[in-house]
Parts: structure tokens; sequence; C-alpha cells
């Protein structure tokens, strides 16, 4: 080693060293706290409710897919699709709610499918989803539909659209027992 290799390898640090001498600017710290604050989210609208996806919901919107109807069914459980070799349930949220849809509705909707696998569950929804970015919570919930209830924990709003926190999950056990009490 030369005179000056050795100089340069006298300055420098050990890795782990280095590592602990790292301090980000004070503009990245603060970036991902608001970032956090302020969390982005997909949103997608249901006759006149905006519900949330939930944070680590896997989900897809899917066009032109076939739903193939099951007999003695109620009218709001629109069939099966076939997702990548798992069956589905489809459901029409607004009519098993009893909302109004007009026919520059049912132009705009939309297939959007929670989970995967043997998981997933479809409904219809209006539209396409959206980018919402959520801020502080609503005091308290706004009046809503009676079987939606107990799937709604909290409520934001953006842009004057209250954005309601949907616990998907819940709602689509309680259908399916909905379902089974009407044998």
């Amino acid at each position: 080693m030369n005179d000056k290799t050795a100089r340069v390898a006298r300055r420098w640090l050990n890795p782990s060293a280095a590592l602990s001498r790292f301090k980000p600017p004070s503009s990245v710290v603060t970036g991902i706290a608001s970032v956090e604050q302020q969390r982005a989210r997909y949103g997608f609208r249901v006759g006149g409710l905006s519900l949330l996806v939930n944070q680590d919901t896997v989900s897809e919107v899917l066009e032109q897919t076939s739903i193939y109807p099951l007999p003695n069914v109620p009218p709001w459980m629109l069939g099966l699709i076939n997702l990548r070799g798992n069956l589905a349930p489809v459901f029409d949220v607004k009519r098993f709610l009893d909302m109004e849809d007009s026919a520059a509705d049912q132009e705009k909707r939309r297939l959007l499918v929670f989970d995967q696998g043997d998981k997933s569950v479809g409904i219809l929804i209006d539209g396409l989803p959206r980018l919402v970015a959520i801020g502080h919570a609503l005091p308290r919930l706004p009046p809503l539909p009676t079987p939606l209830r107990t799937h709604v924990t909290k409520a934001y709003t953006q842009d004057e659209i209250v954005w309601l926190e949907f616990d998907h999950q819940g709602f689509f056990r309680a259908l399916g027992g909905h379902m089974a009490g009407m044998d």
C-alpha cells in the first residue's frame, strides 16, 4: 500500500459507524409525518354513499365480467363470477339497501372485488374508485341505512363528501347470514 492509499483508508469509517452517523434532513422527516397524518385511501360510491376500502385490503375493478345467476336467491345476490379459478359471489348493495338506481347510474357501474382467492367478494359500484386523502374523523357518524350501521366505524370529509370507514368483511358475513335466514 502506498502512502496516499494508506491516508485514504484511515479516513474511511467501518460500515456500522458510517450508518450510525447518518441523520436525515428535517424536511424528509417532516414530509413523512405529514403523509402519515393524511393517508391516501381508495374510496368508491354506491348510490348516495361514499365508502372507503380498508387500508390493507386487496381489491380490483373488473369490467365485462360474466356474472352467472343462481336460482332461488334474493334479487340483490346477482350470482357468481369465476375469478382466476375461484368462485366469488357478487352483490348489488344498492338494491339490498333499497336505494334508487337511475339508467345513467347503471351505465357507469363497475364490479369491485374485495380480497383474494376463496375470500373474494364482488359488489357493483357507481363509477371507478378514486383516491381519497383522509384527514380527521368526524365526531359522529351521519345517518346510515340500518343494515350498514354496524359496519361503519368512522366517517371523514374531503371536498364536502362524507367518506365512511367500511368493514366489508363483517358486512358480507352479515349478508351471508341474511341469506341463510331466508331459507
